[in-house]
């Protein structure tokens, strides 16, 4: 029901097959719009909701006493979550456009793919980190204490990337200060790269930007993690 208000809402905007709105026209922000069902699929999707509950519930000694990683665990089990819900959104997208038969952009641009599929692959081991992170605070606070705020981080996360809307209808100067943040490069830098909106140098220093991002929150991941355990085995969980 969502996508159909936001597809006939910005169709009523771009009545006007000409208009451009934002630096949007009509064929640019319906694959905005479509592009960002499929780049929820592939990012915003995981498992790893799940491994504050396992840290609260105590189940997390049984994989201590194994011997795998847990985080390549739960990145496997994010990946294979992450190629079913592609596949629902991806069918879910084929009867939305048989339905609507919107306009659609098709980026052919070789330099500019190569770019997108780049963003897309830190996107995904960024928001992997970005939740495994938020995740772990369940080491020092009760199951009751982290849900709220964890669905808050969820509700902000998907606001400030552009879930809800493209993020250049901000002011510029807000939307600098964004670009200094992680969340842009989750789904608005990705989606902006396969419109062409962002290209060349520009897409490559916001792929710098969001490695950069990934390879903090890994560390800063790898750093609680290891507090957490030493807490929780002191706890004699």
């Amino acid at each position: 029901m969502q996508i159909f208000l936001v597809f006939f809402l910005w169709s009523s905007v771009f009545s006007d097959p000409t208009r451009v709105v934002f630096g949007y026209n009509k064929e640019k922000i319906l694959t905005y719009v479509f592009g960002i069902l499929i780049l929820k699929a592939i990012v915003l999707s995981a498992r790893t909701v799940d491994v504050a509950g396992e840290i609260s519930r105590g189940d997390l000694t049984n994989f201590l006493l194994k011997p795998v990683s847990y985080f390549k665990y739960w990145f496997s089990r994010d990946i294979s979550s992450k190629a079913l819900n592609l596949g629902f959104a991806a069918i879910e997208t084929l009867i939305l456009f048989i339905i609507l038969k919107p306009p659609f952009f098709i980026q052919t641009d070789p330099s500019a793919l190569l770019a997108f599929a780049t963003s897309l692959v830190i996107a995904v081991v960024l928001f992997f980190a970005l939740l495994f992170l938020v995740n772990i605070v369940a080491f020092w606070m009760p199951e009751n204490g982290w849900a709220a705020q964890f669905l808050f981080v969820v509700i902000i996360t998907e606001f400030l990337s552009g879930g809800v809307f493209p993020l250049d209808i901000f002011p510029a100067a807000f939307q600098k200060v964004l670009y200094f943040l992680p969340f842009p490069y989750l789904l608005f830098f990705p989606l902006q790269v396969y419109l062409g909106k962002i290209a060349g140098t520009q897409a490559w220093g916001g792929i710098m930007i969001s490695a950069f991002w990934a390879l903090v929150l890994l560390l800063c991941l790898n750093l609680v993690w290891n507090k957490g355990i030493r807490r929780y085995a002191a706890e004699g969980r």
